[in-house]
Parts: structure tokens; C-alpha cells; sequence
């Protein structure tokens, strides 16, 4: 595995973009990125031509997210066994087959069920992306690796729904066919990705009961909470309740709704590709402690804005704070997990995005319910200093 580290350690962390493998990881972030962002907006045709009522398509998400959750932890366990490509292959090329089937399907069951395939197969790529960064590089390009690796996801987050709403023009169902791009992203890392391979040595009782005790170190459960955080905020204060607030209060379009949102993809991308030189002044730790308190600061914000171009005020600051808190995180991560148990705990983690994505707009949901729209703003800011006292007190060894 040295080798393939020491390889360029001295040039300038901020030109690891050039290298061919970390463009190849571009791709597969890109793909982790595709299945939910490029689809919504074929949402209001798909439930018309299907024939779905307003309370189900919501589903379709659902069923995606859910093997990340189950998944995660047995693919990462299977990565350090058997290798990453043994992993990721299938998965890019069951994600990509699956989620053209989609294409294809007239009735919402059986796409649901293709939805639910096509999850399967994105279960590792987001942990695995991270995964392969930890694997083939160290210091200072490890952390600009994953800084420009948020900026790509980020630019594809931006994107993709813009990309998916022209498709979905000439039907609901052509976004789904953005999926093939996992195909050929499949035959890059099966053949042009150079990276080193865990042996897979131990004896799998031996290595789980080590994988165990790499999971029950304090510092990495602290980021474990805090990535899960992270989604909290974004899926339920953000991505749920942002938009009605701003539809409700200043009477916006879907359109300029959407222009407000994306200043956080681009904040983020922003921010992310100059983490190498932030980590240069700042400890990955005290960059994460200062997510939350940019969060709780954009998060307060928001009730009081009275005009909604004031509005990018906000979104960027809650945008700056996810580029820095984000990547740092999974760069964090990848500094404490012993190498060997890397695939593992970093997919544990990504269990922790889904938690995060599946109890942020629930727990957000019932504060809306018992008060309001702003209410909603208010608790986030309250889960951001939460996490914000959690991870101090469980890096604070």
C-alpha cells in the first residue's frame, strides 16, 4: 500500500485532482449523488402518468435510501474482505441497469421495486468513494482529495435537477435513464483504477471483534453523530421545510425556489475545494465544531429574513458550514480507522447519512406540527448546539 501513497506526496496537495484514480472516484461520488437528486423533478408527471397519489411518491426515495441503511455496515465488512472493486463493480453496474429498468416500468409497484434494486446497488458508493480516498492518500492531499471530492458531489447535487427537469419535458420517465452513466464509471474502476487492495488475512471472528472495537472509540462515534447530524439538518430544515417557507412567505416559483437552494451546492462546493488550505490553519476537528456553529447561525437566521433575496444570505452561510463540516468528517475518519477495518467503518458511517436522511424530515415533520413553520428553524438550531456539545465532549479526550 505504501507505494501507491508515497507516490506523489511532496507535489502540491491542491493538484491531486489531476490524478487519474481520484478522477475516477469523481465518478462514482457523481453516481452516489444521481439517484435522487436527477429524478424529482419528473416527480408531478410520474405521479399523473402512473396514476399515484401525492402521499406515495414520497416512496420512491424511500425505498432508494433504505438499503443504505441495512446494506451499509455488510458491504463495508465485505470491502476489507474480498477488496473495494469486488464491491464497487457490481454495485455501479447493478445501480446502472436497475435504474434504467425504471425507464421502463408502467406501473408503481414494479417501479418500486426496481427503485429498490437500483438502492442495492448504491448502498457503497458514497462509503466506498470516501474509502478509496483513505486507501490512496495520506496528510495533506488526503484532506484536499476530499475536499475536491464534496466540491464534485455538491456541483452534481446542483445539477442533476436541473438536468432531470429538461428530460422530464419529453417524459417522466428519461430521467431515469441518466442511470447508464454508472455503466461505463463500472468499467473505469474495474480496469483503470490503480489502488491498493486489503489482504483480508484475519479470520472474519477476529476481524469483526476488532472491527467492533475500531467502532466503539469515542472520537469516531462522535463523528459518527455528528455526520448523522449533519443529514438531520439538511434533509429536514433544509431540503423539506426551506422550500415551504419560501413558497409560503414571499409567494416564489418553483424555479426561483430552486435558485435559493442551490446557493448551498454552490457555497458548498466552494468551501470544500479549499479545505487543504483551511486544514493548514485549522484542526479537521475545530473546522467540524465550526460547521454547527455556522448551522445554528443560518438556522436562526432564516425566521427573521424579511425579504427572500435575503434568503442567499443564509443558505450560503449553512452552505460554507457543510464544506467545511462534511468532507472533514470523512477526512477525520479516515485518519482514526485502522486500515484494515477503513470499508467498515466508513460504511457504518454511511448508515449514519441515511439515519440522518430518514429521521431529519420525521422529526422536523412533527416540530411543524406543533409549531409551525418557524418552530422548525428554531429545533434545528437546537440540534446543532446539541451536536455541537456531543462532539466536543467526545473529541475532548
Amino acid at each position: 500500500m505504501q507505494p501507491a501513497r508515497a507516490r506523489g506526496q511532496r507535489n502540491n496537495p491542491n493538484k491531486v485532482y489531476q490524478d487519474k484514480n481520484l478522477q475516477i472516484i469523481f465518478g462514482v461520488a457523481l453516481v452516489s449523488v444521481l439517484g435522487v437528486a436527477s429524478i424529482t423533478p419528473a416527480f408531478p408527471k410520474l405521479a399523473e402518468a402512473l396514476d399515484v397519489p401525492p402521499e406515495s411518491i414520497g416512496l420512491l426515495v424511500t425505498v432508494f435510501t433504505f438499503p443504505t441503511m441495512v446494506l451499509g455496515p455488510v458491504l463495508g465488512v465485505l470491502a476489507d474482505r474480498w477488496g473495494r472493486k469486488k464491491i464497487l463493480v457490481p454495485s455501479l453496474l447493478l445501480f446502472g441497469i436497475a435504474g434504467t429498468a425504471c425507464a421502463f416500468a408502467r406501473d408503481f409497484n414494479l417501479l418500486l421495486l426496481m427503485r429498490f434494486v437500483q438502492g442495492v446497488g448504491a448502498a457503497s458508493l458514497l462509503s466506498l468513494s470516501v474509502t478509496l480516498i483513505g486507501d490512496l492518500y495520506v496528510g495533506e492531499r488526503r484532506t484536499a482529495a476530499m475536499g475536491y471530492n464534496a466540491s464534485v458531489s455538491s456541483i452534481g447535487t446542483a445539477t442533476y435537477p436541473i438536468l432531470g427537469g429538461t428530460l422530464a419535458v419529453l417524459g417522466w420517465n428519461y430521467p431515469f435513464m441518466i442511470s447508464l452513466a454508472a455503466i461505463p464509471i463500472a468499467l473505469l474502476v474495474s480496469f483503470a483504477l490503480k489502488n491498493p487492495e486489503p489482504k483480508g488475512e484475519q479470520n472474519l471472528k477476529v476481524y469483526l471483534g476488532n472491527a467492533w472495537k475500531s467502532l466503539r472509540n469515542r472520537q469516531i462515534v462522535g463523528l459518527f453523530i455528528a455526520s448523522a447530524a449533519n443529514f438531520v439538518l439538511l434533509y429536514g430544515a433544509y431540503v423539506t421545510y426551506l422550500p415551504l417557507l419560501i413558497a409560503d412567505s414571499f409567494g416564489a416559483s418553483s424555479f426561483v425556489i430552486g435558485l435559493v437552494l442551490s446557493t448551498v451546492s454552490v457555497a458548498i462546493a466552494l468551501t470544500s475545494s479549499q479545505l487543504s488550505r483551511l486544514t493548514r490553519a485549522f484542526s479537521a476537528s475545530t473546522l467540524i465544531r465550526a460547521s454547527f456553529v455556522l448551522y445554528a447561525l443560518a438556522l436562526v437566521i432564516v425566521p427573521f429574513v424579511p425579504n427572500l433575496w435575503l434568503l442567499f444570505i443564509p443558505t450560503t452561510i449553512f452552505g460554507i458550514g457543510l464544506g467545511i463540516g462534511f468532507p472533514s468528517i470523512q477526512t477525520l475518519l479516515a485518519e482514526l480507522a485502522p486500515k484494515e477495518y477503513l470499508g467498515a467503518v466508513m460504511s457504518v458511517n454511511g448508515t449514519f447519512f441515511g439515519l440522518g436522511q430518514t429521521l431529519g424530515p420525521l422529526l422536523m415533520g412533527i416540530t411543524f406540527g406543533l409549531g409551525g413553520i418557524n418552530a422548525v428553524f428554531y429545533a434545528g438550531v437546537g440540534v446543532a448546539i446539541a451536536t455541537l456539545v456531543v462532539f466536543r465532549y467526545c473529541t475532548c479526550l
